[in-house]
């Protein structure tokens, strides 16, 4: 690991050089100009900010608030450092698509080059609310032609969490749980399901989503005519990690 505190530009750009021609973690705070060339084109004016380029080849700009990178690239680009006059530039290119990210710094800070060690899996989980937000987000999630009305229903036992209608026509009652579903939300659903085919003018279906059921739920499903559909928590968390990145992606395109 090195550290260097408010290094001059030769210094900094020696340690910058060093940590992407090693593909090592490098950090730069500073006071930097971005430009970003691609299939759109952005300037981000001066500012005190932080540049991660990270051993995969991927590089992050960070303000000093928020969570979000300004400006990001993926793993896999090449790396380029030089200095003009009294400015550190670092050039992150990439291929395919062709763009690049053009960061010039007249003031650093801090730059820390490190090798890090990481082997641990990432176990990611969502809550019973982010798996509404994904079925709503993409209800083929559920099966295929699935449009969806509302969320949070008002019915008289209650609330239902996903209400829409198949490819025939038929309104659709979804109760979603994110672990093992019981027997009590088997008979939930059906209060929710009997309420709805009150008031409907077409037939209705009801379906308990989970990731498992307990044992004999699948009897007491279709003695009452309902259904079941598999869903992993863990699968609607990556459907919603993927739509914010692509609106990142948008965003920043």
């Amino acid at each position: 690991m090195a550290v260097l505190v408010n290094p001059n530009i030769a210094e900094a750009e020696k340690a910058a050089r060093e940590a992407v021609s090693h593909h090592k973690m490098l950090l730069v705070v500073g006071r930097c100009i971005v430009n970003y060339l691609g299939r759109a084109k952005s300037e981000l004016e001066p500012g005190d900010r932080i540049l991660i380029i990270k051993e995969d080849g991927s590089l992050l700009i960070h303000r000093s608030i928020g969570y979000e990178p300004v400006n990001w690239q993926p793993a896999g680009c090449i790396f380029h450092t030089k200095i003009k006059g009294d400015v550190l530039e670092v050039q992150s290119i990439r291929h395919k698509p062709a763009e690049s990210v053009h960061v010039f710094f007249d003031k650093i800070q801090l730059v820390s080059v490190l090798s890090l060690e990481d082997s641990g899996e990432f176990a990611l989980h969502a809550t019973e609310k982010d798996m509404h937000k994904a079925i709503l987000k993409d209800p083929s999630l559920l099966e295929e032609g699935l449009k969806l009305i509302s969320y949070e229903k008002k019915v008289e036992p209650g609330f239902v969490d996903v209400y829409g209608i198949d490819k025939l026509g038929k309104l659709v009652v979804v109760e979603v749980k994110r672990k093992t579903a019981s027997k009590e939300a088997v008979l939930q659903l059906a209060k929710y399901v009997d309420s709805v085919k009150e008031r409907a003018d077409r037939g209705v279906r009801g379906i308990l989503v989970a990731p498992n059921i307990a044992k004999d739920v699948q009897r007491l499903l279709a003695t009452l005519g309902l259904e079941y559909k598999h869903l992993d928590p863990k699968k609607c968390a990556d459907t919603l990690r993927k739509t914010e990145t692509g609106k990142l992606e948008a965003f920043l395109r």
